[in-house]
Formats: C-alpha cells, structure tokens, sequence
C-alpha cells in the first residue's frame, strides 16, 4: 500500500539530512509502528508522506501509494488523495481544532471538501462518526466548541475527522501524547477497534514503546535519521539486536515498573 525506497529529507543546502536513505513498506492492512527519541526524523518523514515539509525541503528517493508516486503527482490529485484515502491522527488537539470554530463544522468542512453533500445531510453523518469513536450525545457534543470537551474527547473527535471519509491507510502522529495513562489505554483500545472493523492499514509515529508493541505487528526503530532496526513486534521484544533498541526496551520497562510501583502505593 504504502512503500518509501531510499527516501532522504534535508530542510536546508548544506544541511546535513534530517532522514538518511530509509526505505518502509507498509501492506494492506498492515500496522507498522516507527518508533525513536525526538529528534530522529519520525515526525519528518510523516511530513513528506503528507506533502507538508517547509518550503525550500528537498526530497530525494521515492514515496509511493498503491504504486502512484506521490512526489510526482499533481495538486488537485494530492488534495483528492489526503483524506479520503490518506488520513492522519495529528498529536495535539487542540493545535489542530479552529477554537472558534464548533466541532460538527469542523467536520462538516471535511466532509464537502471531498464529497458532495448538504450541510443538512452532513449532520447524520458526523453524528454517527461522533457516536463511533465513542463520543456520548453525539447531537448536543457537535455543537461544542474544542474547549468544551476534555482532552479525550478532542482526540476522539480528531479521530473522527481522521475516518470519516473511509480511508485506506491511516498515519497516527504520536495520538496519545498529551493523554493521561488512562485516556491513553481508550484510545489506543478505540483506534485498535476501528482499524479491525474497517481492515485500515496504519503508519503509527510514536516515541512510546508500550504503545506501539499494543497497536502494532511490525516495529521500525529510528536514531539519527536512519532506521537502525526493523521486524515483527515478537521478534523485536523478546530478541532486540541493536544497543539502541534495547536501551529504549530497557527504560520502557523502568517507566511501567515506576507506574506499578506508585500504584500499590498506600
């Protein structure tokens, strides 16, 4: 579905590379996890996928979706592309809603940017995809404006804007960042449950390692631009090879038993 072959991104001539000759493929129904420290050009490479990088960015190597190469492909075809059969899960809600703008528009804009629908027979629709990433009273929360809802529900709602016009690969931006532990665990359940029920692919950028061994069948690790590890989740648990991998699976595992710890607490 997705394949990157010998992709490099430099910001600026002269720069070094920010991503170094990675190559990824992503199948059909596949959910691949990328997973690294800041810094290690995961969140850049999801911007070249989408076509979002600064001006003046270059991209070398190839980029494809289903076999079209989306470096080379026009605009107005991106444009189609991206949403409908390309979505992604942005990291923070409330960087990514208009404030002043009410969440059922905000996904009523989405809907008629790539569909051609009423605003009258939008509602049932973005009421359904409310009530289907588990928002309660789908009719009175579409009214709401962003900082009505809690960080839950505005990821939620994210979510929502991310599947409503049924796409095949979906591009998770570290969904769970700004989230306490337990929001963190229903929306990893939510989007595991979405991604059964539709059979989506998924590209999950994250620095979490608990959140990509729950999501994900296959683990990418990223250092410095490059990939330095890359297999099946099993495999990767129980028999990292890379220093760099064990020492993220190392600290993974200081950072739960921390948790269990302060929870037996009195």
């Amino acid at each position: 579905m997705l394949e990157l072959t010998d992709v490099s991104i430099t910001y600026r001539a002269g720069l070094k590379p920010a991503v170094s000759r990675i190559s990824i493929s992503v199948a059909d129904g596949e959910r691949v996890g990328i997973v690294g420290e800041s810094g290690s050009g995961k969140s850049t490479l999801t911007s070249a996928i989408l076509r979002s990088l600064p001006k003046g960015a270059r991209v070398d190597g190839t980029i494809a979706y289903q076999g079209q190469d989306l470096g080379q492909m026009s605009a107005g075809r991106f444009r189609e592309l991206r949403s409908v059969e390309i979505a992604r899960i942005p990291q923070d809600p409330l960087a990514s809603l208009n404030p002043v703008i009410r969440v059922g528009d905000q996904l009523r804009h989405v809907l008629q940017a790539h569909r051609s629908i009423s605003s009258r027979d939008c509602i049932p629709v973005i009421e359904e995809a409310l009530a289907e990433v588990g928002i309660p009273e789908p009719e009175v929360k579409r009214m709401a404006f962003p900082h009505e809802l809690s960080g839950g529900m505005r990821q939620r709602v994210l979510i929502a804007m991310s599947l409503i016009n049924e796409p095949s690969l979906l591009i998770a931006d570290e969904p769970t960042t700004a989230l306490d532990v337990t929001v963190q665990a229903q929306i990893l359940d939510l989007l595991q449950h979405e991604l059964d029920s539709r059979g989506m692919s998924m590209l999950l950028i994250t620095h979490d390692i608990g959140v990509v061994t729950e999501v994900c069948s296959r683990i990418i690790v990223m250092r410095h631009g490059q990939i330095v590890e890359d297999g099946p989740t099993e495999e990767l648990l129980a028999n990292p090879k890379h220093p760099y991998t064990r020492q993220l699976f190392a600290a993974a595992r200081m950072q739960v038993d921390a948790t269990q710890k302060k929870a037996v607490q009195p």
